[in-house]
């Protein structure tokens, strides 16, 4: 079995990283499955151009270049992240298909290019109502005329949207603040886009079935190792998904795409 990183402090860091420490890949609300349906209404083409957020170790972008013939450029603000994408971008022979570059996801302007998409995953839930509109607006700069803006987060509904927030905040020790189905599009519409397809669906981050099915069973064996051998970690990831149960009627994710105008 793989064990976790034993650097970071299960105890204070962010979920996502504790997720990765255990073992998990699929780190989105909505897992591959929402993935998927965005890559589906993108019907993107050999040639095209993608800038992707928080591209972390390059693995999506990787993916995209040799599963669709795309050229894709990746930001990602943690130095050791680009170093190691990087590396990865050369095994895989796609240096002149994938760059991932270290920058700041509010500042998108320094980017001169212009994109036939821009991708964002689980990026926007983690910030202000000021935040999202700030990296919402340079999406836009960053889209050609007609490009794309392609999105999957954390959908929140109900009436207790505050006390959510602060649940979700405490359990994965950073800001949370979804929206909802209704809000998310009004937000992206904000800037200028129109949203041209949106679904939703459960939250299946920690889902055993999906884990399973999506990421294969190795992979929530390696999890569930992790867990039955770091007892800080296990109290992390328990605590995690006891909120997203508790709030499960509640929780969920939102894939959609929106398009800039010509």
């Amino acid at each position: 079995m793989t064990q976790a990183r034993t650097q970071l402090n299960f105890k204070t860091a962010p979920g996502h990283q504790v997720l990765a420490a255990a073992g998990k890949k699929a780190l989105r609300p909505g897992g591959y499955a929402a993935t998927e349906q965005l890559f589906a209404w993108a019907n993107f083409q050999p040639g095209e151009t993608v800038l992707e957020l928080a591209a972390s170790f390059g693995y999506s972008a990787i993916a995209l270049a040799q599963r669709y013939g795309v050229r894709v450029v990746g930001v990602e603000k943690n130095p050791e992240s680009v170093i190691r994408a990087q590396a990865s971008i050369a095994t895989a022979e796609l240096t002149q298909e994938v760059q991932i570059i270290q920058g700041d996801i509010f500042h998108l302007e320094q980017i001169s290019e212009q994109f036939d998409y821009v991708l964002a995953e689980a990026i926007l839930t983690m910030q202000s109502d000021v935040g999202k509109a700030k990296i919402l607006t340079g999406i836009c700069d960053r889209l050609k005329p007609g490009g794309q803006f392609l999105s999957h987060e954390l959908r929140v509904e109900g009436m207790n949207t505050d006390a959510i927030h602060r649940d979700l905040s405490t359990a994965i020790r950073v800001n949370a603040a979804p929206l909802s189905r209704e809000s998310w599009i009004k937000t992206v519409q904000q800037t200028g886009m129109t949203v041209e397809h949106d679904d939703i669906g459960p939250m299946t981050l920690l889902s055993p079935g999906r884990i399973a099915q999506e990421e294969g069973v190795p992979t929530l064996l390696t999890i569930a190792w992790n867990m039955l051998t770091r007892p800080d970690l296990r109290q992390r990831i328990l605590s995690m998904r006891e909120t997203f149960v508790r709030h499960g009627s509640n929780l969920g994710y939102v894939v959609l795409t929106a398009r800039k105008g010509n």
